[in-house]
């Protein structure tokens, strides 16, 4: 055809046959390749699939395919370099590739798409649902659920029986698995709305395709592409460098860290998927695509063990929890078989009416305690996201409030990630602002700072100048220039327009500029690394713009600003000039010595303002705050003591750098992790081997992550924070929750949240506990002395629903007190039933079976004056109330003060008003449903003073001390 006239790509594909053949020689012939006739073959032959197999036996290659994710330098240099893996890719750094040729590269080196959880299919809300149902406990209610069906319906027939037992737990069931989906398709979609914006296959790119540039789809992009980059934009594949001008790229997303990494074809060419690029221009070549990417696969490999890792081992609290309800339940079904088979024997002879053992299968069962954790997380979930955290994982929020160790990142969770000069030296002198400089100095320092940069000042339009102008760059660069305008008061349009730029050149660790000023001066700018600028000065300036001498003391004074800076976290830059053939035609850059010093410059990274008050928080809540960061130690110091993770004055703990760390004995690694407080210089290997150590000692570890490095710490982790702002979406993935502003802060109100779930779930197992013993216990006792037990099958049945819907609304969804971090953590080997609640719940169960069994076996019909169908509603009503005036001791597990802050809980008084109006329904409406009779006034008088007697018990039996280990241990299930 006539567009392809210019091109041959018959010759394209001969070089990747020799290239191919040349890797695989020098490869050592570890990859067999099949021989591959293409020597004739012609423009048509794009349609017909011949060249097919050049691709594939590149992509087969295990050298090229590893090429960027690995950064394979040996096997970049074995390809030939950039031109030679562009003529195996039968590809061209000004043509790019063929358009025609897209799906047979697709074919061979796959789509430019990842698996991530966004892209799951919408209806997964069913999976959510079969994820919860698949929990072990509620399979076994639902076995329970079935044989309790079983025998309702034999004793009262389908048409009664049905309701009786059976499908009341097969509704807590429902109501437990259905919540639990609800809350977790919730958070799935918040979670696909905050990743919206991250949706890369969304995102187009600038390509190179027959000679012409046109944008398509990252999705479309394939190897062998040429991708134009510039600053701004995120690198869609992996590929390498073909050329551009002062290309650098922010590599945080896959090392945390932004710190700008420049690229160049010689020494550093790989460019991996997800990066941002910072500065400069360039054009890449596409190597590979989707899961062969550094990204991808990562991505990839995260979904597919993310859930098998989390699965396989159970929360803390869900340990505990197992025993629990698995002794409960055993306890309970004991009790209830035993009871059925006095009674039947009874029956049999004859000493009672009916077998009614059965009904106590209602209590035995303990199905609240699912529900009561699955309620009091989902409205924890909901509650905790007003505060800037994203609960991906609904267990995660009680996890939360047992961990005893955070390993936190230090750039942009502890700091604002955000640098600016804090510092600012010219000669002896720290002007507070810029009247303070001559007029000469003032325009020295605006050229050094605005023209000699690798950023941009983007000024807005004259409709619009009272909004800031936008500025790009790397972090400091960024800094110096907004130091630039806001302090200097430079014009940068103005500035470019009254000097030239003639010359740019870069060094190590410093950059210079010359110009050439509207008068005809000509004047080179340094600017650099303080330590790597001064020893090329001879002259500084003062204030007021005179020269003097830098002389041996002066140079002193200045090296000491320079540590001081250091010492204190600051980065230290140093502008100097000086005039450069001021009368040549031809103005040359001479070499950096004999410059003239203008100004030091600190910068820093502030620390959060809220960063100190909440490790301070975390201390006091026996939480240890351990910082990992790849900054130097001497910054990584600083840091940590404006924060207060160590003290000037008396400092504790362990200040260690990666590479020590590392070069430990195992033995010694354990024995000092528990007194690290800061590890500078750290890899993320170094993050992961001390949450594997801090687990190992019995520590509950929560982490802080953004880069997707991060992700093997993230779910190494009981608790992975992933940040909300700078984290990649594979740190994401990786995470339970999200820190949607990046703020330590908000990790310290996880904690807190997460104790609060704890404690409300204590509560409820306290209450729960008390109603089965004390139901249980008293049908026993009746059962065995009289043949017959004072609460029947319906009455039992409201009982569970008071016990397992009233009690959780009312008990598990409690708000945080400031109370909470100011106690230890509970950790891992802390029981479930603490020794304070064993104390309370016995004797409010030791009171609540007195006083029925003193109804039922003293005659209370006799006192009351009433038969025994009242004084058996008597018995059932006083049960009720007494369970409703223990959840007002339930508030407080150790306090004596249940009443307090009690009107700022509109949800408990709603429920406990309620409650009783349903109880006097149930009294003195359903009686024929609910086998009870009218009672009086009197009557409801003497129920509701015996059942107010919990109240003063309660106030009395918290007199009693309890010791600290546990006197009772069940043992946790794991």
């Amino acid at each position: 055809m006539e567009r392809r006239s210019s091109w041959k790509p018959a010759k394209q594909w001969r070089k990747a046959a020799n290239v191919i053949r040349t890797c695989h020689r020098l490869s050592g012939g570890i990859q067999p390749y099949v021989a591959i006739d293409i020597g004739n073959e012609s423009d048509s032959d794009y349609s017909s699939g011949n060249g097919t197999s050049a691709f594939t036996a590149l992509a087969a290659d295990e050298s090229f395919r590893g090429l960027v994710k690995d950064k394979r330098e040996g096997s970049f240099r074995r390809l030939g370099g950039v031109a030679g893996i562009a003529a195996a890719l039968a590809s061209d750094a000004e043509r790019g590739i063929f358009p025609g040729d897209v799906r047979r590269r697709q074919a061979a080196f796959g789509v430019n798409a990842c698996p991530k959880t966004s892209s799951r299919p919408k209806s997964r809300f069913l999976s959510h649902l079969q994820d919860a149902l698949s929990d072990a406990f509620l399979v076994v209610l639902l076995v329970c659920a079935a044989v309790s069906l079983g025998f309702g319906v034999r004793q009262h027939g389908f048409r009664d029986g049905w309701y009786v037992d059976g499908a009341s737990i097969f509704l807590v069931v429902f109501v437990v698995a259905t919540t639990s989906a609800v809350s977790r398709h919730g958070q799935a979609k918040q979670f696909d709305k905050l990743d919206m914006a991250r949706g890369s296959n969304d995102m187009a790119a600038t390509v190179v395709r027959a000679a012409r540039r046109q944008e398509v789809s990252v999705s479309d992009i394939v190897v062998g592409d040429v991708v134009l980059l510039k600053a701004g934009e995120v690198v869609p594949a992996d590929g390498v460098f073909l050329e551009g001008h002062d290309l650098q790229v922010d590599e945080s997303s896959m090392n945390g860290e932004p710190q700008p990494v420049e690229i160049d074809a010689e020494k550093n060419p790989f460019l991996a998927s997800g990066v941002k690029v910072v500065d400069g221009h360039g054009r890449m070549l596409v190597t590979a695509v989707g899961t062969n990417t550094a990204w991808g696969g990562m991505m990839s490999s995260i979904i597919t063990t993310k859930e098998q890792v989390k699965n396989a081992e159970p929360t803390p609290l869900q340990q505990r929890l197992q025993g629990l309800t698995s002794a409960m339940g055993k306890i309970g079904i004991g009790v209830a078989v035993l009871v059925f088979t006095v009674l039947a024997a009874r029956q049999h002879a004859g000493t009672a009416r009916d077998s009614q053992g059965k009904p106590l299968f209602v209590v035995a069962i303990p199905e609240g305690i699912p529900l009561a954790v699955t309620l009091a997380l989902a409205f924890t979930v909901k509650r905790v996201a007003k505060e800037h955290a994203l609960v991906r994982r609904l267990s995660a929020c009680e996890t939360m409030g047992s961990v005893t160790a955070i390993c936190t990142d230090m750039t942009g969770t502890l700091t604002l990630n955000h640098m600016v000069v804090s510092e600012f030296w010219v000669g002896n002198d720290q002007p507070k602002a810029a009247t303070a400089l001559a007029g000469s100095v003032l325009s020295l320092l605006r050229q050094g700072a605005g023209l000699n940069t690798t950023g941009h000042v983007y000024n807005k339009p004259e409709d619009n100048v009272s909004s800031r102008p936008q500025i790009s760059g790397s972090p400091t660069e960024k800094a110096l220039l907004s130091w630039a305008v806001d302090y200097l008061g430079t014009d940068t349009d103005a500035l470019k327009k009254s000097c030239e730029v003639v010359r740019i050149e870069a060094g190590e660790n410093r950059i210079g500029v010359m110009i050439r000023d509207n008068a005809g001066a000509v004047i080179a700018h340094w600017k650099g690394a303080a330590r790597m600028v001064l020893p090329g000065c001879s002259m500084y300036v003062d204030t007021r713009g005179a020269a003097h001498e830098l002389g041996i003391e002066q140079r002193a004074k200045l090296e000491k600003a320079i540590d001081d800076m250091a010492v204190a976290g600051l980065q230290c830059v140093a502008l100097a000039y000086k005039q450069v053939n001021r009368h040549g035609k031809q103005p040359t850059m001479d070499d950096d010595k004999g410059l003239t010093l203008l100004a030091l410059v600190g910068l820093k990274d502030p620390c959060r303002s809220d960063a100190k008050s909440a490790i301070d928080t975390c201390a006091e809540a026996g939480v240890e705050v351990k910082m990992v960061t790849n900054a130097n130690i001497a910054l990584a110091r600083a840091v940590a003591v404006e924060c207060g993770l160590i003290s000037d004055n008396s400092p504790s703990g362990i200040t260690i750098e990666g590479p020590e760390f590392r070069a430990m004995p195992q033995e010694q690694q354990l024995a000092i992790v528990d007194d690290i407080r800061v590890m500078a210089r750290s890899l993320p290997m170094d993050k992961l081997l001390l949450v594997q150590w801090l687990k190992q000692k019995g520590h509950v570890v929560a982490v802080t992550g953004c880069g997707s490095k991060d992700a093997p710490a993230l779910m190494e982790a009981d608790i992975g924070l992933s940040m909300g702002i700078r984290g990649t979406e594979i740190a994401k993935e990786s995470s339970d929750i999200v820190i949607l502003n990046d703020s330590f802060s908000t990790v310290a109100t996880a904690v807190r949240w997460g104790r609060c779930v704890h404690d409300n779930i204590q509560k409820f197992i306290q209450f729960h506990v008390t109603v089965n013993v004390a139901a249980l216990v008293i049908n026993y006792l009746s059962a065995i002395t009289t043949g017959k037990m004072p609460l029947t099958t319906v009455q039992l049945l409201w009982i569970n629903v008071i016990m397992d819907t009233m009690g959780v609304l009312a008990l598990a969804t409690g708000t945080p007190t400031e109370a909470l971090m100011r106690r230890p953590p509970t950790g891992r080997a802390a029981p479930l039933i603490s020794n304070a609640m064993w104390r309370n719940l016995i004797a409010q169960a030791a009171f609540q079976v007195g006083i029925l069994l003193s109804l039922q076996h003293l005659q209370g019909r006799r006192v009351f004056g009433a038969d025994e169908t009242v004084n058996r509603t008597m018995i059932f009503n006083t049960f009720v109330l007494c369970q409703v005036f223990n959840l007002f001791n339930a508030r407080e597990i150790e306090k004596k003060k249940v009443f307090a802050a009690l009107f700022n809980s509109r949800m408990f008084l709603t429920i406990i008003a309620a409650t009783v109006v349903l109880q006097a329904v149930m009294v003195e409406v359903l009686t024929r449903f609910a086998g009870t009779k009218r009672l009086g006034l009197g009557q409801w008088g003497v129920c509701f003073a015996i059942a107010a007697m919990s109240w003063p018990i309660d106030w009395a039996i918290k007199f009693i001390p309890v010791p600290d280990w546990p006197v009772i241990k069940m043992k946790a299930s794991r």
